[in-house]
């Protein structure tokens, strides 16, 4: 070795040298690391590269500025809650509308099937009492009921109810007529229970004494109506019939209730009220 230096080569160190010479890597070569030293951490390179040293400077105490973000086109969150709560507020003010107007219906309907059914067993009592008493009553002795106090006599009027206004038989066919048209048409505002029962026995006792008038002899709406209940004959109280009674009881009650303040449609009015 000695020999090549003087002879004007490069001077040579020993052997260990020569190999490190070898084995150190080039400024631009990438080598693995050796045993037991870390791995260096590669930086992405680009725009994510640059937002990465944005980054890693704010962690060091830099400014980090984030990028403004995009809106979102969707609607502001205040604006759909309230068209939810007005889209809510009008079905439940449909729903408490149509709730209203369908119990209104049905109480109509349960008060005109009260008045039709106590009109109709008012009528249907008158008729077949009326029936019996001309079939096995008529023309013969008065059949005591209670003592002298009540008694079965059967007579024909020609009048209006307890034998009054004799002789004005067609008169009183009109009128009873006209008292059963107005009851059906009052019943279209029906709502009032006390008024159903009350308007069922005017109408049951009006169409008992108008079949009478309108079928009976001697002519057609001439008719008689047939009276048999006579109470305290001493008295001379003027005998009557189902459908008398059931009159006067509607007319009773009628009254009652105006002066209490009771309407056809169900509400009451009372002094207080302006």
């Amino acid at each position: 070795m000695r020999g090549l230096q003087a002879a004007g080569g490069a001077p040579l160190s020993d052997g260990t040298a020569g190999r490190g010479a070898q084995t150190a890597p080039s400024s631009g070569e990438h080598r693995p690391p050796l045993a037991g030293q870390e791995r260096p951490e590669e930086k992405p390179s680009g725009a994510a590269g640059e937002a990465a040293e944005t980054v890693e400077a704010g962690e060091t105490g830099g400014t980090l500025t984030a990028a403004p973000e995009t809106p979102a086109a969707t609607e502001p969150a205040g604006d759909a809650s309230a068209d939810a709560d007005a889209i809510a507020g009008d079905s439940a003010g449909d729903g408490d509308g149509s709730g209203a107007a369908g119990g209104g219906a049905v109480a109509r309907a349960r008060r005109l099937g009260v008045l039709a059914v106590l009109a109709a067993c008012i009528y249907i009592a008158d008729l077949v009492s009326k029936i019996l008493v001309v079939e096995y009553i008529e023309g013969g002795e008065p059949v005591q009921v209670i003592g002298e106090y009540v008694q079965l006599r059967v007579i024909r009027n020609s009048g209006a109810a307890f034998s009054i206004g004799t002789g004005m038989t067609i008169v009183f066919t009109i009128i009873a007529a006209g008292v059963v048209i107005a009851i059906l048409r009052t019943a279209r505002n029906l709502r009032s229970l006390p008024w159903a029962i009350t308007l069922g026995m005017l109408l049951g006792g009006a169409f008992g004494n108008l079949t009478d008038r309108v079928f009976r002899s001697p002519a057609p709406f001439q008719g008689h109506v047939v009276d048999f209940i006579q109470v305290f004959p001493a008295t001379h109280f003027p005998i009557f019939n189902v459908a008398d009674s059931s009159i006067v009881c509607g007319g009773i009650l009628a009254v009652f209730l105006a002066w209490r303040g009771y309407q056809i449609d169900g509400t009451r009015h009372t002094g207080d009220e302006k």
